[in-house]
């Protein structure tokens, strides 16, 4: 069977953004020579996911893996991503469709995370322990509190793991703390370094929000150490876990966790998103390109579209 790989983003209107996702794409294929990779998005960027499965429909695939290429199961996984992949699958029922698992909390993901925030530590201009370091990871943020508590999960095992003296988690939007209040918080609890790492796959507008913000608190306070870690990015053991995800959808039965999940259990303080219908909230974002599009018409514009259905677009 012509078996072929759809890796689905986000989309991101930084056009940095969507070259990391390309190159993250080449490195899976360079793991999967045999088998065609597509790549589309959700949102901003193109082509969208409708318009890669569509190339791999035309380039003759019978049997389609679709991979989110995100690390946490909030709407995009739980809602857009099925409602997007459903919908091609309805409409092509000659072709076999298999949805995948987001990468989650995985150990291939905690090291390359432990080697991020390595490279951060040996830039640095002072020798100071991690006993005297407090880690600050920062998660995207979303209305979903089952994602929002993998960061804090990723902060404790990344802190004992680690021997840092404190983590704390913080986020770029929509979920609290945010990055500059966090920071200014744990700064009283007098460590002498901090570092801050952006528990992100690529670079966009809430990756540099995050460098911005720690920028600001550390021209505030030059008495503290504050290092900007890397984020994932095409990490080899980022690419070995994709590959894990697309093998096990060949294998095995994907499957991600629910137990926590707010649209199959009634969580507190979300119990009205239980049962919620399965659909996109993307129409209005899909395939409008990147600020580098936009550049020739929109002069000094912010692009700060304003969304209200619980994530921050990035």
């Amino acid at each position: 069977m012509n078996t072929s790989v759809m890796l689905c983003g986000h989309g991101s209107r930084d056009p940095e953004a969507v070259t990391e996702f390309g190159q993250l794409a080449a490195g899976i294929k360079t793991r999967l020579p045999a088998i065609a990779v597509e790549t589309g998005y959700l949102e901003f960027a193109r082509p969208t996911i409708r318009d890669g499965l569509e190339a791999l429909k035309s380039a003759g695939a019978r049997r389609i893996l679709a991979v989110p290429g995100m690390l946490f199961a909030a709407s995009h996984v739980k809602n857009d991503l099925p409602w997007e992949v459903n919908s091609f699958a309805a409409a092509n029922p000659a072709i076999e469709l298999r949805f995948g698992r987001e990468l989650a909390i995985e150990p291939k993901l905690l090291r390359a995370a432990a080697e991020r925030i390595g490279e951060a530590e040996a830039r640095a201009e002072r020798r100071i322990e991690r006993a005297d370091t407090l880690l600050l990871v920062v998660g995207r943020g979303t209305n979903d509190p089952d994602a929002n508590s993998n960061i804090a999960k990723v902060a404790r095992m990344l802190w004992e793991g680690m021997g840092f003296g404190w983590a704390e988690a913080a986020f770029s939007g929509v979920a609290a703390p945010l990055v500059e209040p966090a920071l200014r918080r744990v700064l009283r609890m007098g460590f002498r370094r901090v570092v801050v790492f952006p528990y992100f796959l690529f670079t966009g507008v809430l990756v540099k929000r995050i460098y911005a913000a720690a920028d600001r608190v550390a021209a505030a306070h030059p008495e503290v150490e504050i290092l900007k870690a890397p984020y994932l990015r095409d990490h080899d053991l980022v690419l070995d876990c994709f590959a894990d995800r697309i093998g096990e959808i060949v294998d095995g039965e994907p499957s991600m966790n629910c137990q926590l999940c707010k649209y199959r259990a009634q969580i507190i303080g979300y119990e009205q998103d239980t049962g919620a219908p399965q659909q996109g909230h993307h129409h209005h974002v899909r395939g409008i390109g990147t600020d580098a599009d936009h550049a020739h018409h929109h002069h000094g514009n912010s692009h700060d579209h304003h969304h209200h259905h619980g994530h921050d677009h990035d």
